[in-house]
This record gives structure tokens, sequence and C-alpha cells, in this order.
């Protein structure tokens, strides 16, 4: 694997995580617990889809095959998607939803602020363009958290869980394989596990400030950055993909 091509999976890998988790928030749309609310995940979201069209626009670019942005997005097969298994996850209450949003945010602050350095300009361009997006993003997931953690019994009770439900996926955000190899030796991305410590220590800090413990060591679920899913992304894909698979080739 040439720098390039590792390049090309690096995109695919923000690009894809970014676009099913900006199609989950879309999920929220009119389901928010208030209207402010409602108007914000939704904004939230289309954030996301901004980020994901560049990267896979950027990524069609690097793989010289003619696929546009669009193509990468609604005609690969699930297995050929290589977003973060947390991304995924179904929405099931909105404590579910802030956590799960907190804990990409807290990464992607991380992640851009360091790809603003990157010898690929391009990559630093649209990581310092990212960046001034995810710190609202974080200050917004950032605020719930406390809002839930200190609040009733019963939004403490349902934060805590969801904390324990996806803390197992956490550990993916800090994996490395030849791609990360490649593209770190080469000044283009920063070792992923040099993002763990300080990911941990201000989503700990955070917790504490929630009145949440953080959950014991446990397995680690793995394998959506190399296209092992769980059932729910193939029914995210059949519900986003449905009118490219139904009309080939529609355009407004």
């Amino acid at each position: 694997m040439d720098t390039q091509q590792a390049l090309f999976r690096y995109n695919l890998r923000l690009g894809d995580t970014n676009l099913i988790l900006g199609h989950r928030l879309s999920e929220m749309c009119s389901r928010g617990p208030m209207l402010e609310e409602d108007i914000a995940l939704t904004n939230i979201a289309l954030d996301h889809i901004g980020q994901a069209e560049a990267l896979l626009d950027y990524a069609g670019t690097l793989e010289g095959l003619g696929r546009t942005g669009d193509d990468l997005a609604y005609l690969r097969p699930e297995w050929e998607y290589y977003n973060l298994l947390l991304a995924e996850q179904p929405n099931t209450d909105f404590a579910f939803v802030i956590v799960r949003q907190f804990m990409i945010d807290t990464y992607q602050c991380l992640l851009y602020d360091h790809l603003r350095s990157s010898k690929d300009e391009t990559l630093a361009g649209m990581a310092s363009r990212f960046l001034k997006e995810t710190l609202y993003h974080q200050r917004h997931s950032r605020n719930w958290v406390f809002r839930l953690g200190l609040g009733t019994e019963e939004s403490h009770s349902r934060l805590t869980a969801a904390v324990n439900e996806l803390w197992k996926y956490a550990g993916e955000l800090f994996e490395s394989d030849e791609v990360e190899s490649i593209l770190a030796a080469a000044g283009i991305i920063p070792n992923p596990a040099s993002l763990r410590e300080p990911w941990l220590e201000s989503v700990r800090k955070d917790l504490r400030q929630a009145s949440v413990p953080e959950p014991p060591a446990s397995h680690a679920a793995t394998g959506g950055r190399n296209g092992r899913h769980g059932e729910q992304l193939g029914h995210l894909l059949a519900e986003m993909q449905y009118l490219q698979r139904a009309f080939p080739g529609a355009a407004w």
C-alpha cells in the first residue's frame, strides 16, 4: 500500500463516520425534547454530512477511478463502509444520542486540531474548517452531559446507562493499522494512540463533573474501520441509499 492508497482509505474512514453519524442525527429531526434542541441536532447533522461530502469528494479524487463523493456515499455495500462502530449505534433515547455525540465530539476536536498541521494541504485545510464546527458540537454535547448528569434521578440514570453501553466502542477510536502507520510516518496524521490519553483525561473530567462514574474496563468492540459492522448499519443504509438504488443516477 502506498501513501495515496492509504490516504484514500483514511478519508473514507473519516468521511463514513461523519456520514453515518449525520444520518443518525437526522433521524432525530422532529424528535428532540424541545424545539430549540430539535433545531440544534438537525444543524449538527448537516455539519457532519457537509464534512462527509468534503472527505468523500477528496477520497474519490485520490482513488482516481471517476467515483464522486455521491457515488461513495450511496453506491457501496455495507462491508465497504469504514465508519467507527460508535457512529452507527441506533438512537435509543436522548441521553444515548448525547453520549454518543459527546464521545465522538471530544475525539474529533483532538483529531482535527492535530490534522490542521498535516503535510497534506487538502486534509489540513478541511480539518481547520471542521474544527470550528466541532468545537461547537462539543460544547453542545458537553453541556447536555452536565444537565442530564446533574438533573433528575431519571436523567442521571439514563445518562449513566448510556455511558456504560457505549464505552466499549471507545477503544476503536485509537486503533492503528497499516493505513495509519503509513500516514503517521509521512507526517500526514497523528499516531491514533497519541490521542487516547488526552481523550480519556477530557472525558473523565467531564463525567466526574456530571457525577457519572467511568465504566470498568470491558471487552472492546471493533471492526468498523475494516468493514465489519452490526446489523444496524444494513438497516440504516437501506433507508439512506433507497433513492439512488431505486432510481439510479437520479438528480434534482
